[in-house]
């Protein structure tokens, strides 16, 4: 069993290492100054979910070891910011968890979230309830695929919907949307091609109840570049039932 607060030493891997950390030694990577800034007093926690992604985290497969050095930056922070676009005492349902991100980082830089993450695979949702107890967060963990009755019955009717290199814009939306509030949204962690994507799968959008869709940054000035997020919200029946009578009268 891995426990957070042991040491473990992460120098960079030589050619052809397989990474794999050894044990008692200290971790020497210390989290970026703008690290405070998003987690505040909250900042060791964030230590200890590094220490664990970036050791049971590697060892079961969830992150690769190449990621370590990157974590704070490229993952950690990269997903806490996202609380920038969430509303104060939000529910947020994170499908596709795998190793939390970005729900964790989000339930620890804004305690005021009231978070679930959805994950179907069982060694996934065993190190992400094992972090979650271990750092006392009242977190929730459902295991399931976010299309499933169980999950929609556990998890539905979220003020909002994120998740992190899932899935394409329009199969996440398919899985993303009916587990949204009316009026609520779908948060995608994107990239470059996030226009590309809304372009090519608006038709889907409309077709699943989606209405405006966006673009987004967030993180300005504590990552750099800022995270890409597509904001997709959902619109109640009635309203995606007028307009699409108003499009069949117009032709």
């Amino acid at each position: 069993m891995f426990h957070v607060e042991r040491g473990w030493d992460h120098s960079p891997a030589a050619p052809g290492d397989t990474g794999s950390a050894e044990p008692n030694v200290t971790v020497t990577s210390e989290p970026p100054v703008v690290a405070g800034r998003v987690f505040g007093d909250r900042l060791p926690l964030a230590e200890r979910y590094w220490a664990m992604l970036s050791t049971a985290g590697v060892e079961r497969g969830l992150i690769g070891p190449r990621e370590v050095p990157r974590l704070w930056d490229r993952h950690i922070l990269n997903c806490a910011v996202l609380g920038e676009l969430i509303p104060d005492g939000a529910s947020v349902v994170d499908i596709g968890s795998g190793a939390g991100l970005p729900g964790i980082p989000l339930a620890l830089a804004r305690p005021d979230l009231r978070i679930t993450l959805v994950e179907p695979l069982l060694r996934r949702t065993v190190f992400l309830t094992e972090f979650i107890e271990a750092a006392g967060l009242a977190v929730t963990v459902v295991r399931g695929r976010a299309e499933e009755p169980a999950v929609l019955t556990a998890a539905g009717a979220a003020d909002i919907v994120t998740s992190r290199a899932v899935a394409p814009l329009g199969k996440l939306a398919r899985w993303s949307l009916p587990l949204v509030r009316d009026h609520g949204r779908m948060l995608a962690l994107k990239g470059s091609s996030a226009a590309e994507e809304i372009e090519r799968d608006r038709a889907e959008l409309t077709r699943l109840g989606g209405g405006a869709a966006a673009v987004l940054e967030c993180g300005a000035g504590i990552v750099d570049p800022p995270t890409v997020v597509v904001s997709v919200e959902r619109l109640p029946r009635a309203t995606r039932s007028a307009g699409g009578k108003r499009g069949r009268n117009r032709r």
